[in-house]
């Protein structure tokens, strides 16, 4: 059937050694977009011949960000005429219990709100597990659920998403082969991922009625999708590892016709993209080989220098011995590599060469521009290079991209405004305006959406931690810009879609600068996704820039640093600025001054420590690592990657 829209080709089929570890087929795409296209003519192309023969196509169906490409496509398709949905039948895999069905947090309104309203299915042909029943009815409807399956003939298509723990619908660890449609308890793990959306991981419900393992077996396709870097650990379990319980995902080795269609960022972790060499004949580039030298010096813990042609031989790099001569001239080669990588001066050192240093050394001082998502992902992820820039004289400005107003905990506003009517206490307007809040506050139920003026509150809230931050790093309070960007103000998890004005907002403020370096978080694994659609604005508004040919931009460098959940790899690193014991202490008081997320952050994200301590171990780490390599010895480092123009 031909594509109902231009779809990248399924990527070509790999030569057996190559995928000899991964025991499902894996499809990787470049991002989620391209995955989704593919997936979504799959499904539609099901439809179309279905209903050519006559004939109702079963659908089973995820919720959750992972589809919703895929039901943004099939909606396309349909409203450009192309493709109708009178012949469809769907199953959805689960639902949290107990659960209005009217709930923001819902699948009944999730699936509503990203397909069934858009598109001309028959509402009598959608069944979604009821998490509104009471107890007692439930098993009867489970099995009414498994017995409507059956009387349509099974399962066509099942879509599926995974989870941290393995989990495919709301199949926990333990869950067995056999099991069906049950009422079942959320693991923590799955408790915590979901804590975002709810507002805290005390409001997500402690059970679910799912899809059992079996149910989803029988499906005569299976597609199971997985986007970024937070994926990759258990796409590698559930590929390549062995079957168990504890990993239900890993069940899906025994379908006879089940595909996981993954972006580069869910692939990292397996064997062929990894550690290639383990499985190919790799043809070596620069950057190969500085990957395949860390990640040999790391498995034998020997600093790179000591590594030997016996050891590149061993672990499947003899063609690498053999093109280069020796393994002296490698180690020597990505020594020096790391070396100059390391570097006190991120704004470039005055007056020194600069040939071998990942800043130019003039312009001296330079305007650095810091892009931070939340109001204290500045601190967090770049705090030491911050300080650094300011103590060396550098022109430092931090733009706020968003309040992070969804962030504050109600207490905190209760906690400011009891403080502002204490200093007003003459101020009737004020004590009328905190009456209304707190009986806002007191009749909120959870999840719900706070009112504008809480909202606002919660956002001058962390501004003035913003500031207060500032001042402590030196960086002059005119020098901090609240971009306040419209896409985020939502009051809810889930945000706008990036509009003109948020690239105009950026757009406006580098024109004003005209910085000559910009710092900003390249971290895609921020798991409410704040920072993938903050550096989607900042290129955008770059690119505008470049079009309009500004000779500023083009020699301006671009530094990505990461959020709070994961660190560049060594290998990608291009500049890694040494933090002293000093330094150090300063970068965590300055997290401190932050102190709506101090003790218990609203999105802790898979990861319960606090933001400071995270940060301290993370750049501890990165230090040991890289005097594990070999290199000199430091109390901790904070690494950046250089984002260039012509880089796609």
């Amino acid at each position: 059937m031909q594509e109902l829209v231009k779809n990248p080709a399924k990527p070509e089929a790999l030569d057996t050694e190559t995928v000899k570890f991964e025991k499902i087929n894996t499809h990787i795409y470049q991002d989620s977009e391209s995955a989704s296209w593919y997936v979504a003519n799959e499904i539609a192309s099901l439809i179309k011949q279905k209903e050519e023969k006559g004939e109702k196509a079963v659908l089973g169906l995820a919720t959750g960000s992972t589809p919703t490409k895929v039901y943004d496509y099939l909606v396309q398709f349909h409203k450009e005429g192309r493709l109708s949905f009178k012949n469809v039948v769907t199953f959805n895999l689960d639902e949290y219990f107990p659960m209005e069905p009217d709930s923001i947090h819902s699948y009944v309104r999730f699936m509503n709100e990203h397909l069934f309203d858009h598109i001309d299915i028959e509402p009598f042909n959608v069944h979604i597990p009821n998490g509104n029943l009471p107890k007692d009815d439930i098993k009867k409807f489970c099995a009414d659920y498994e017995e409507k399956i059956q009387n349509v003939g099974g399962i066509d298509i099942q879509i599926l998403g995974i989870g941290r723990t393995g989990h495919i619908g709301f199949n926990e660890p333990g869950s067995s082969l056999s099991s069906k449609t049950r009422l079942v308890r959320l693991d923590r793990v799955t408790r915590l991922d979901a804590a975002s959306d709810f507002f805290g991981e005390e409001n997500v419900p402690r059970r679910a009625i799912t899809m059992g393992v079996g149910t989803i077996m029988n499906a005569r396709r299976i597609i199971l999708m997985a986007w970024g870097e937070g994926k990759a650990p258990i796409i590698h379990q559930a590929v390549e590892g062995e079957i168990k319980e504890s990993v239900p995902a890993t069940f899906l080795q025994h379908h006879e016709n089940c595909d996981f269609v993954i972006d580069d960022a869910a692939s990292s972790f397996l064997t062929r993209v990894k550690t290639p060499w383990l499985v190919t004949e790799c043809d070596w580039d620069e950057k190969l080989i500085k990957t395949a030298a860390i990640w040999l010096s790391e498995k034998l813990g020997k600093a790179i220098l000591k590594l030997t042609n016996e050891d590149y031989n061993e672990y499947g790099m003899g063609n690498l011995i053999a093109e280069v001569g020796s393994a002296e001239s490698i180690n020597l080669s990505v020594f020096n590599q790391l070396q100059r990588t390391i570097t006190g001066w991120p704004g470039g050192k005055p007056n020194a060469d600069d040939s071998q240093r990942p800043e130019r050394a003039q312009p001296y001082p330079k305007t650095s521009l810091i892009f931070s998502p939340h109001p204290d992902d500045d601190v967090i992820s770049m705090g030491g290079t911050l300080l650094r820039l300011v103590d060396q004289g550098h022109d430092v400005h931090v733009a706020y991209q968003t309040s992070g107003n969804i962030a504050v905990f109600d207490d905190e506003v209760i906690r400011f405004l009891d403080f502002a009517t204490d200093v007003q206490k003459e101020n009737k307007e004020l004590k009328k305006q905190f009456k209304q809040v707190r009986e806002f506050l007191a009749s909120k139920k959870p999840g719900e959406i706070d009112s504008a003026e809480v909202q606002n509150f919660k956002g001058l809230i962390r501004k003035g931690e913003a500031l207060s931050a500032c001042r402590y790093c030196g960086v002059p309070e005119e020098n901090a810009h609240f971009q306040n960007l419209p896409f985020y103000e939502t009051g809810a998890v889930r945000k706008k879609p990036i509009s003109d004005e948020d690239v105009e907002i950026t757009y406006q403020l580098l024109n004003k600068i005209k910085p000559h370096q910009i710092f900003a978080a390249g971290d895609l694994s921020d798991p409410h996704g704040t920072h993938r659609v903050c550096l989607d604005v900042i290129f955008r508004a770059i690119q505008r820039l470049l079009d309009e040919g500004s000779d500023w931009i083009r020699n301006c460098y671009v530094w990505l640093y990461r959020g709070a959940w994961q660190e560049w790899d060594i290998a990608d690193m291009e500049m890694a600025v040494p933090i002293g014991p000093k330094d150090m202490a300063r970068k965590i008081n300055a997290i401190f001054k932050h102190q709506s997320q101090k003790d218990s952050a609203m999105f802790p994200g898979n990861d319960e420590r606090e933001f400071w301590q995270r940060a301290e171990q993370r750049n501890k780490l990165t230090a040991n690592r890289y005097n594990a390599l070999g290199m000199a010895e430091y109390e901790a480092m904070e690494g950046f990657v250089r984002y260039r123009f012509d880089s796609k």
